[in-house]
């Protein structure tokens, strides 16, 4: 008692008040300890990240939640009319205060139904990301894109309010099943043999997805049972379109979206080999013809007119 009445007299504090706010520093130090000794026993024994890092995210929530609650009912027990003038006040800082009140109701929005979790990749707006972390106002992105290609990682750090999923799209590369469709366009001359080289496509990327090709089917059943997703056809397919310059032959194909480039690039250099071994299959690049007439045309004539020529890549007279 001589302890309090010492505080009472150094803080000009009531009884009641220094009783309360006693109470307040215990409970308060005794759920940052419950959550400290959580963390330590969850490191310990649970050895995946992402679960990991799932579980110490609910303690910490669970004790600030409890906190909240114990210390409120110290302070406002019996205090009525405080409750209803605090309720007043609320309504005006709700107004004043509608960026971080958002953000919050941000934070409900995806603990409650999930549009993301943590590990997913995402696109909100015109940001793109892993998420490595969520709070109460903001979540946090791991970039990628931007002046990277084919999505891979820039080591940047987003923080993005939670207030975004409210006014932007949420793009969800793995929500559902932990695959993308990706396209390859493949353009070759109007000379080329192009069945021949839709029939080397084919066979190259047959053997690229041949390892995901069932774990994609049932992954995409999966996703059927909560989703009303459809695909008629989920093995690769080359199509082919005929455009201004050459034959296109368009690659479509599932893929991992982490790997979307490692894959592009193994299927590239089969490509490359595969067409260097087919002399009637040739790639198209930007050119320029020129034609003459016959009886107008001479070798050397011919000559001096195509290096005189600055936008033409190459020059090929037919007669």
């Amino acid at each position: 008692m001589d302890i309090l009445n010492q505080l009472q007299d150094a803080f000009s504090l009531s009884a009641d008040t220094l009783t309360k706010l006693i109470g307040s520093l215990s409970v308060i130090l005794a759920l940052w300890l419950l959550n400290l000794l959580a963390a330590q026993i969850i490191n310990r024994r649970v050895e995946n990240v992402r679960i990991r890092y799932q579980w110490r995210k609910t303690v910490s929530y669970i004790a600030l939640v409890l906190g909240v609650v114990l210390v409120g009912r110290l302070w406002f027990a019996g205090m009525q009319p405080l409750i209803t003038y605090l309720g007043l006040l609320s309504a005006g800082l709700a107004i004043a205060l509608q960026g971080p009140l958002s953000n919050l109701a941000g934070w409900g929005l995806i603990a409650w139904r999930k549009p993301f979790v943590v590990g997913d990749r995402i696109q909100i707006g015109i940001n793109a990301g892993d998420v490595i972390d969520t709070g109460f106002f903001k979540f946090t992105l791991l970039e990628i894109g931007n002046w990277v290609e084919a999505d891979q990682s820039t080591g940047r750090i987003l923080q993005v309010p939670n207030g975004k999923v409210f006014t932007e799209t949420v793009a969800n590369y793995t929500l559902g099943f932990e695959y993308i469709w990706h396209e390859l366009p493949i353009l070759i001359t109007f000379e080329s043999n192009w069945e021949e080289a839709e029939s080397v496509l084919q066979d190259i990327i047959e053997r690229h997805t041949a390892s995901i090709a069932k774990e994609a089917e049932e992954r995409t059943r999966r996703a059927t049972e909560k989703y009303m997703i459809y695909f008629s056809k989920l093995t690769p397919i080359v199509y082919v379109k005929v455009v201004e310059n050459g034959v296109l032959l368009t690659i479509r194909y599932f893929c991992n979206p982490r790997r979307r480039r490692s894959t592009e690039h193994a299927i590239w250099k089969d490509i490359l080999r595969a067409f260097d071994a087919q002399p009637d299959i040739e790639f198209a690049y930007p050119t320029q013809r020129f034609y003459f007439p016959k009886n107008e045309t001479q070798g050397h004539s011919i000559t001096q007119q195509a290096k005189k020529s600055d936008q033409a890549d190459s020059v090929v007279v037919e007669e």
